[in-house]
């Protein structure tokens, strides 16, 4: 077992191991009694009370670095500097007292032009697992070189006190960029690990003209990529893990003036209704290495991916070579096609949208879905929701900047978009149906062989967007939103209160250009 010595940072506990292989994670892990092995050989944890995203625990340090850039608000909340540097202490303190010490050192990005090395040091075992799964994995010369620009540091088991503290809860995620630190305390939960680095990348990459996504990707034979936006639940790792296209990466991306790069190493994807028919890629990826979240197991240790007892929120994480058709190194050149996904829970959007470029910024922006059960704590039913650029929690500048990185690219590198919703149709939650995996898959595959960019379309006075009139594979009366209900009044009344929802939403963004406002729905 390598070790590294940690007494630089002022840590009591000076030796922890290192960069180890993931056998050794796992022996470790199963040492503490962090989890056990499914039967496929992948380590299955559970994360106790926080079993997904705790967005109201998610701070930035307020100092000159960040003040004037960062849009604060209820995503984007300050700390101060005498409160970190406090906290930090406190949890040093804690974390120099525990009998073992894990570190992982990796990359994120796949461009080493804009990568970003990161030290994380970790009280668990499977959280180093994780990581060793989610990021890039140095070579032995880049390990023994490795110079952090950054150091993340998860104690689950310290508990924040708020008075005291300046936290919310016990729990708490807390960026500095100033000092280049990220500390996580309170939370099992391994997606606060991969999405605190990532929002470190979504700070610094717009300064450098390149827009970062939260959004997967994937590539063709013909060498033309593919830009998947969506929230949780909306189907994005899903519809990107395409057995017939190369996987760029299935959730985190920059695209700069080369084309679009990777920031992981591997995929997080959800468990929940999980079958090797419908996901054969992320079914077969749960295997000896893989970390899952969460999943019931019976006495066989068989999974039972059905089972919601601790969350709907389950989880796998997984390198990237897992998914055979996966492309690594984890790069392609600029999108021929972006596809913004949606869960529309009203059942009122139609299931393929053409936009323009105005319209794409309007959407970008926008972010609408319905939050689904699980992806976040005390989400127990669709909720209607408008995450800015689908990703607000982890978009830390002002929208407009991203909106109009976008905006440029699909002007200069002539993209087709489309809005795709894959929620409810023949009415809203509760009383029509999710639209079906097969219908998204065929629209999908019409979008990117370019076939839905020469369908016939009708207007949509309410959204104001184009609908195709015909997809292989999808039944026409379907694509038309209207035609699915029973009651047409109910239907027009429907739509008039989302489209009130989105005009609503955007009188936020006070900055927005005319011409993108414009784009949006209108009422009738």
């Amino acid at each position: 077992m390598k070790q590294i010595d940690l007494s630089y940072l002022g840590m009591k506990h000076q030796y922890a191991k290192w960069n180890m292989s993931k056998p050794g994670w796992i022996e470790r892990s199963l040492a503490h009694k962090e989890g056990h092995l499914m039967n496929t050989g992948a380590l299955v944890i559970e994360t106790g009370k926080f079993t997904g995203r705790s967005p109201n625990d998610r701070f930035f340090v307020d100092d000159e670095e960040t003040h004037d850039k960062i849009d604060w608000g209820k995503s984007n909340m300050p700390l101060s500097e005498e409160k970190f540097d406090a906290l930090y202490q406190k949890m040093l303190n804690y974390m120099g007292r525990r009998d073992e010490l894990f570190v992982f050192d990796g990359f994120v990005g796949a461009d080493q032009t804009h990568r970003m090395a990161v030290r994380c040091i970790n009280q668990l075992a499977g959280q180093a697992l994780f990581e060793s799964n989610l990021l890039i994995e140095p070579t032995e010369e880049e390990a023994e070189n490795f110079i952090a620009d950054f150091t993340l540091i998860s104690a689950p088991g310290f508990l924040c006190q708020p008075d005291e503290d300046g936290t919310n809860s016990e729990a708490a995620i807390i960026l500095n960029f100033k000092k280049k630190i990220i500390l996580i305390a309170g939370s099992r939960y391994c997606g606060e690990v991969k999405k605190a680095i990532f929002t470190a990348m979504n700070y610094l990459l717009p300064q450098q003209n390149i827009l970062p996504m939260h959004c997967s990707a994937n590539m063709g034979d013909d060498g033309r990529t593919a830009l998947f936006f969506g929230l949780s639940g909306t189907g994005k790792t899903t519809l990107s893990a395409d057995p017939n296209r190369g996987l760029i990466g299935d959730d985190e991306h920059g695209w700069d003036d080369k084309g679009i790069f990777n920031f992981e190493g591997g995929c997080f994807a959800k468990c929940i209704n999980l079958s090797k028919e419908d996901e054969p890629e992320i079914y077969n990826a749960i295997r000896f290495g893989a970390v899952v979240e969460n999943v019931i197991m019976n006495d066989a240790r068989e999974p039972d991916f059905y089972d919601d007892t601790l969350t709907a929120n389950t989880r796998v994480g997984y390198p990237l070579g897992y998914i055979p058709n996966a492309v690594i190194p984890s790069v392609g050149g600029h999108p021929s096609t972006v596809i913004f996904l949606t869960a529309d829970a009203f059942g009122v959007l139609p299931p393929v949208s053409k936009l323009e470029k105005h319209q794409a910024m309007y959407h970008f922006v926008t972010g609408y879905t319905s939050k689904l059960a699980g992806t976040e704590r005390g989400i127990t039913e669709p909720q209607t929701t408008f995450s800015t650029l689908f990703g607000a929690p982890f978009m830390p500048l002002p929208a407009a900047r991203y909106a109009e990185l976008l905006g440029e690219r699909i002007d200069k590198h002539n993209c087709d978009v489309y809005l795709i919703n894959t929620g409810w149709t023949a009415g809203p939650y509760g009383t029509g149906h999710r639209m079906k995996l097969s219908y998204t898959r065929a629209i999908v595959t019409a979008a990117l062989n370019g076939q839905l960019a020469k369908t016939q379309c009708v207007h949509d006075p309410v959204f104001n967007v184009d609908v195709p009139t015909s997809c292989e594979g999808v039944p026409s009366e379907i694509l038309i939103p209207k035609n699915t209900w029973t009651d047409q009044n109910a239907y027009e009344r429907t739509a008039q209160k989302l489209a009130q929802a989105f005009i609503d939403n955007f009188k936020k963004y006070t900055y927005m250009p005319q011409e993108i406002i414009d784009a949006g729905p209108h009422l009738k």
